[in-house]
């Protein structure tokens, strides 16, 4: 892979701290979308190396991830990610005690690149195996790392339960966390993702790939009022959402408008928007801090999690909703919100603690719900 290829994000080390035990040390590798990530984490909550290709470039002229071209791009970079996270972290394999790999859900082209790839190294090095849900990497990855509402980092893990907001480009769920491998659904997506509607925007508006943190951005410029909006499900009761209805508003606003966009009304198209998909969010968390199953398990922790965890409207709303319902506020720093190979590593010291690990050949998944845990 040529050098001017390969668009490298290092982590280092976010976390530190000190022990007389040595702790446990996870190889972790993420590979279900569009980056091709490794990961050393320990058993401390060190994130002792962090390696990230991005495909980003590759897939941008065609305004979203084609999946055979992602599969292609993993099989070049896997190789060098791991050896650089390696490196970084000054180990060998040899040090390495557990390997974790994301075994679904994704593009299953994807998800297969890095899991063969672990495969291949905990057989040869005989070597515990975890095969890690890739959304329960993200719903763990805040008791690696949090930031609290102040914006200030949180030494002390999240405990369980919490109370989680999963949104990222493919998944829009309301969970509530009981622990490692339990989780209950409480509401979900009909139709479209919250980060799906986002990025078919800004493709709308030709705002560029990926289309979250470009509305997020224009919106903050904007007039929330200027346009209206649906908001539906909001005049239901239950937890489930859905934004296939904004996202043909978004469309029929544009095909109504002739002419050239200016900038003042791409930010108020986009401020809108994105009012709309908050308050979506926001009513549907209300009606989940009222459900019985919630109420019983008493959770002091309000989550977000997933890539769209990164847009500052929707951590903004609940911040102020976990403060109005005497809740924690939490999510991971902005680095480890969308895809990385940190949270499978996490994900795969947790499930190695209690005993979760391959034991047979496991085929990898291009669907996998939480509940099937």
């Amino acid at each position: 892979m040529s050098d001017e290829k390969l668009i490298i994000m290092d982590m280092g080390n976010l976390t530190s701290d000190t022990h007389s035990v040595r702790p446990t040390l996870c190889l972790g590798i993420e590979s279900s979308c569009d980056e091709t990530s490794a990961a050393i984490v320990d058993s401390y909550r060190n994130i002792l190396a962090h390696i990230i290709y991005s495909q980003i470039p590759e897939h941008q002229k065609y305004g979203g991830v084609v999946p055979e071209l992602a599969a292609r791009a993993h099989i070049l970079a896997i190789d060098d990610v791991i050896k650089q996270t390696l490196a970084k972290a000054n180990k060998t394999i040899d040090d390495i005690d557990v390997v974790a790999a994301t075994a679904g859900p994704g593009l299953i082209g994807g998800v297969l690149v890095g899991w063969m790839a672990a495969t291949g190294i905990a057989q040869s090095t005989n070597k515990p195996l975890v095969a890690v849900n890739h959304l329960e990497g993200h719903a763990l990855v805040p008791r690696l790392s949090a930031t609290l509402a102040n914006g200030s980092a949180s030494g002390v893990q999240i405990e369980f339960p919490y109370l989680l907001m999963l949104a990222s480009g493919g998944h829009c769920q309301i969970l509530l966390v009981r622990g490692v491998g339990k989780y209950e659904m409480i509401g979900q997506t009909l139709d479209d993702s919250a980060g799906e509607a986002y990025d078919k925007v800004a493709k709308m508006l030709g705002l560029g790939y990926p289309g979250g943190p470009i509305v997020d951005k224009r919106a903050q410029a904007g007039n929330p009022n200027a346009f209206k909006f649906p908001r539906p499900l909001c005049d239901k009761p239950g937890c489930d959402f859905s934004f296939s209805g904004i996202k043909t508003a978004a469309r029929t606003f544009l095909d109504k408008h002739t002419g050239e966009l200016s900038e003042e009304y791409i930010n108020d198209f986009c401020a809108s928007f994105q009012a709309a998909v908050v308050d979506c969010i926001t009513n549907r968390l209300q009606n989940a801090l009222k459900d019985d199953r919630v109420r019983k398990a008493t959770p002091k922790t309000l989550v977000v999690a997933g890539g769209v965890a990164k847009n500052s409207a929707i951590r903004s709303a609940m911040e102020k909703m976990a403060q109005k319902n005497n809740m924690i506020f939490a999510a991971p720093p902005m680095n480890l919100c969308t895809d990385n190979g940190a949270m499978i590593a996490w994900a795969g010291l947790e499930n190695f603690a209690i005993g979760n690990v391959v034991k047979e050949p496991v085929a990898p998944r291009p669907r996998w719900p939480l509940t099937e845990l």
